[in-house]
C-alpha cells in the first residue's frame, strides 16, 4: 500500500532497514510446523475453529472426556424470574439517572434482574460428540490407552490414535472454513464390530463451566431436540429449540452408517459404522438448514486450504537464527497464539476471555475494555478482515451507548463493560466507573485508517469517532481552577475508584488528538469543546520523578504494585504524546518491572509491559518480560492458550501478538503522518528486540505500530 506521506528519512530507512528484512524469505511452512501440537492428555482439549465456530476435541479426536461446540452466534436467554417482564429490563443495563457520581447501585428496578442480566445472555454448547458403547453406556478414561494425537497447524487436521478395550482406533477431525461444521472419519474394528458407536447429544443451554462439558445435562424437558432421518440421502436433521433459542443441526454421512435416537434419553442420537469398520460423518449448526453438505474429504481439503493460505500471508516472524535459546519458546507462543486467535476469535462478536472453549465467570459475554487486546493485533499482522466483523459490535451498539450517555446526562456515547450482542452492560460495581474502554474505537478506526486511507474508511467510523469523543469531552470534572478531572474513574487496575489515573488520562489526550485528525481529514473544523478540555486535563500524575496510578494513589509502589501497571501504558500501548516526558516514562518502565508482584497479574500485562519497555529503549526488558516465569499468569500451555486469567485467557495471546510484531516492525518515526513528537526509538531492524547478537529476527508482511 503506497505510504501517506514520504519523507526524506524514511526513504533513508527503507534502503538501510529493507534488505535486513528481505534476505533469506521465511519458510512458513518449516516455520508453522515445526510448532504442530503433539499433547496426548486424555481429556485436554485443542479448539478446531474457523474464527466463527468451534469444535474442541479432547486425546480421542471427539469429545469423549471433555470439550464443547460454540460458535459466536449461539446464544441463550433462560427465563426471566417470576413476576418479571421483558419490560422490566432496562435495555443499557441499568435504571440510575444523573451524572456518575459514584460505582454502580442498582441495575433494574426489581433486584431480582441484576443475577439474571449477569447471566444471561450466554453462549450454548451446540452439541456433544462421544465414544460410547453400543448401549450408550460411557466410555470409561481407564478403557482408553496408548494415546498419541497430533494437530497439523498448516493443514488443520487433528489426527488421534489410541487403544480402546484393547483394539487400535484411529480419528481424523476437521472443522470447514466457512461452514460451522466439524468432520469426521473413525476406523476400527471396535466401530465393526458395534461395540463402539458415536453419540451426538444435547444438553440445555446453561451458564454451568464446572464440568468437563458446558450446558446442563440434567434438564430433560426443558428443551427439543426433534428428529427428520432421510436414511435414503444419508442425512438426518435435528431442529433443536431451548426457550427462544432454536438451531439446525445436520448430520450427513458415507457409507451405511446406521442413525437412531437413543431409546434411554431423547436427546442423545447414535452414529454406528457398518461392516468396512468405517464411520465417516460431518455435523453442520446453523439457524436453518444448509444446503449440499459438503463430504469428510471435501472439507479437509478445504481446510487444508483456508490453513496454507493463512499461513502464506499476512506477517510471519522467524527466530530460529536466535542464540538466546529460549527463542523456540517465544516462536511457540507467536505461532500457536495466531492459531488459537484465527481458530477463535475472527467471527461475529468479539471474543469472550475464554474464546470458544467454555462460558468463562463472566457468562462469556464481551468486556469491552478487552476487545483492544482481542483484535488490535490484527492491524499490524496485515489482517484486518478478520476483525471486521466483530468490530461491526461498535456501529451496532451505538444506539445503546447514546442511549446510555443520555441517560446519565451526557453528550456522545458511552461504550458499555460487560455486554452481549444486545449491547446492555451487565451489573457489576464498576460498570460505569470504569473507562478506559472509552477510546479503543478511536483507536480501531485509526488502525483501520492507516491500512486503508480513504473516504469509505472515513465515513465508516466517523459518528462512532465523534460520538465516543463527545463523551469524553462532557464526562470530565471541572474545578475552579479550569482544570478538567477524570472523577470518579477506575483504573484499569481496578484497585477501587479515585481520580485522574495516569493511563486514561494519557488515553484521553491520544483519543482527542485522533478524533480532531478525523474531523480534518474530512475536511471540517477543530472541535472547540474538544480542543479545550484536552488542553486542561489534568496534568499525568508523577510521583518521585515516575508516572504513579492516580494522583491521589502515592503507594503505587508499595501497597498497589500489582495488578495491572496502569503506569506503563502511557508510552508502550499508546505512542508518544505532547506533554508526555519520555524520560518519565522510561523511568517509569525501570520502576515498575523492579517492584511489581507480576504472579499476582494478568496473562495482558506482560506483553504491556514489553511494548512500553521497546518504547523507551529497553529492549531485553521487553523480551524478559514476555518470558518472564510467572506461575500461570504468563503461561502457555500446550496448545499455545495462555493461562493468565481465571479460565484460557485470549487477551493473553492477543496482546502477544501486537507486542511481538511492534517489537519486529517497529513504530511510527519521524515523517509518518503518525508520527506526532520527538520519538527516540532506535531506527533500526527490529527496534524492539535486543541488539547485542544474541535475537536474530526475520520479518515479513508487519505493520508499524501507531
Amino acid at each position: 500500500m503506497k505510504p501517506l506521506h514520504w519523507h526524506p528519512s524514511l526513504w533513508l530507512f527503507t534502503l538501510l532497514v529493507a534488505p535486513l528484512v528481505a534476505v533469506g524469505a521465511i519458510d512458513r511452512y518449516a516455520l508453522v510446523t515445526r510448532h504442530n501440537i503433539e499433547w496426548n492428555d486424555l481429556g485436554g482439549q485443542i479448539p478446531l475453529g474457523n474464527g466463527e465456530f468451534c469444535f474442541n476435541a479432547d486425546a480421542t479426536g471427539l469429545q469423549t472426556f471433555s470439550g464443547s461446540t460454540l460458535s459466536h452466534w449461539a446464544w441463550h436467554s433462560a427465563p426471566l424470574p417470576p413476576g418479571c417482564a421483558p419490560a422490566d429490563i432496562p435495555s443499557t443495563g441499568t435504571v440510575e439517572t444523573g451524572r456518575i457520581e459514584g460505582p454502580m447501585k442498582t441495575a433494574a428496578a426489581r433486584g431480582e434482574l441484576d443475577g439474571w442480566m449477569f447471566r444471561n445472555p450466554h453462549p450454548a454448547n451446540l452439541a456433544r460428540l462421544r465414544f460410547v458403547r453400543a448401549d450408550g453406556a460411557a466410555l470409561p478414561p481407564n478403557a482408553v490407552s496408548a494415546v498419541s494425537r497430533r494437530y497439523d497447524l498448516w493443514s488443520g487436521l487433528h489426527l488421534s490414535r489410541f487403544t480402546a478395550d484393547g483394539e487400535s482406533v484411529v480419528v481424523e477431525t476437521c472443522v470447514h472454513p466457512t461452514l460451522d461444521l466439524v468432520a469426521v472419519r473413525a476406523e476400527s474394528s471396535l466401530l465393526r464390530e458395534r461395540q463402539l458407536v458415536v453419540a451426538l447429544d444435547f444438553p440445555y443451554p446453561s451458564v454451568n463451566s464446572g464440568s468437563p462439558w458446558v450446558g446442563d445435562w440434567n434438564q430433560p424437558a426443558s428443551h427439543r431436540s426433534d428428529l427428520t432421518l432421510h436414511a435414503d440421502q444419508q442425512r438426518a436433521e435435528i431442529r433443536r429449540t431451548a426457550d427462544a433459542a432454536t438451531y439446525q443441526v445436520s448430520v450427513g454421512w458415507a457409507g451405511k452408517p446406521l442413525v437412531s435416537q437413543a431409546a434411554e434419553w431423547k436427546h442423545t442420537f447414535k452414529l454406528a459404522g457398518d461392516a468396512s469398520g468405517r464411520l465417516e460423518f460431518v455435523c453442520a449448526f446453523s439457524d436453518k438448514p444448509p444446503g449440499v453438505l459438503p463430504t469428510f474429504a471435501e472439507t479437509r481439503r478445504a481446510a487444508a486450504e483456508r490453513w496454507k493460505n493463512f499461513w502464506t500471508t499476512g506477517g510471519a516472524i522467524d527466530l530460529s537464527q536466535s542464540q538466546d535459546p529460549r527463542w523456540r519458546e517465544l516462536e511457540r507462543r507467536i505461532m500457536l497464539s495466531q492459531y488459537q486467535m484465527a481458530a477463535q476469535s475472527a467471527g461475529s462478536w468479539p471474543s469472550a476471555e475464554t474464546g470458544l472453549m467454555g462460558v468463562d465467570p463472566w457468562s462469556s459475554q464481551f468486556h469491552m475494555e478487552m476487545v483492544w487486546w482481542h483484535l488490535a493485533h490484527y492491524g499490524l499482522w496485515d489482517r484486518w478482515p478478520m476483525a471486521e466483523q466483530a468490530l461491526g459490535c461498535y456501529q451496532k451498539f451505538l444506539p445503546v451507548a447514546s442511549q446510555l450517555a443520555k441517560q446519565f446526562g451526557y453528550r456522545g456515547a458511552k461504550w458499555g463493560k460487560q455486554v452481549g450482542p444486545e449491547g446492555r452492560t451487565a451489573p457489576w460495581d464498576g460498570s460505569f466507573v470504569l473507562h478506559w474502554q472509552q477510546p479503543h474505537p478511536i483507536f480501531f478506526a485509526e488502525l483501520e485508517y492507516r491500512l486503508r486511507p480513504n473516504a469509505r474508511t472515513l465515513a465508516k467510523w466517523k459518528d462512532i469517532v465523534f460520538s465516543s469523543a463527545d463523551y469524553m469531552a462532557d464526562f470530565p470534572v471541572r474545578d475552579e481552577q479550569g482544570v478538567f478531572h477524570l472523577q470518579p474513574i477506575m483504573p484499569p487496575s481496578e484497585q477501587g475508584i479515585t481520580r485522574d489515573t495516569v493511563f486514561d488520562l494519557a488515553y484521553w489526550r491520544w483519543g482527542f488528538d485522533q478524533a480532531q485528525r478525523w474531523r480534518e481529514r474530512l475536511g471540517l473544523a477543530r472541535e472547540p469543546r474538544w480542543d479545550e478540555v484536552r488542553r486542561h486535563l489534568a496534568p499525568l500524575p508523577v510521583l518521585n520523578d515516575v508516572f504513579v496510578h492516580s494522583a491521589l494513589w502515592h503507594d503505587t509502589y508499595t501497597k498497589r504494585a500489582w495488578e495491572h501497571p496502569d503506569p506503563i501504558g502511557v508510552l508502550g500501548m499508546l505512542p508518544p504524546l505532547d506533554g508526555v516526558d519520555h524520560e518519565t516514562a522510561h523511568r517509569t518502565v525501570l520502576k515498575v518491572w523492579q517492584t511489581w508482584d507480576w504472579k499476582k497479574c494478568w496473562g495482558w500485562d506482560f506483553p504491556w509491559m514489553a511494548m512500553a519497555a521497546a518504547r523507551v529503549g529497553e529492549p531485553q526488558i521487553a523480551i524478559e518480560a514476555l518470558l518472564k516465569d510467572a506461575g500461570n499468569k504468563n503461561h502457555y500451555d500446550q496448545r499455545g492458550m495462555n493461562t493468565g486469567g481465571p479460565c484460557p485467557y485470549l487477551p493473553g495471546n492477543g496482546g502477544l501478538l501486537y507486542a511481538v510484531a511492534m517489537m519486529a516492525a517497529g513504530w511510527d518515526r519521524p515523517g509518518s503522518e503518525g508520527f506526532r513528537t520527538a520519538n527516540k526509538a532506535p531506527m533500526t531492524h527490529a527496534p524492539g528486540f535486543p541488539q547485542d547478537g544474541s535475537w536474530t529476527v526475520k520479518w515479513e508482511g508487519l505493520k508499524q505500530a501507531p
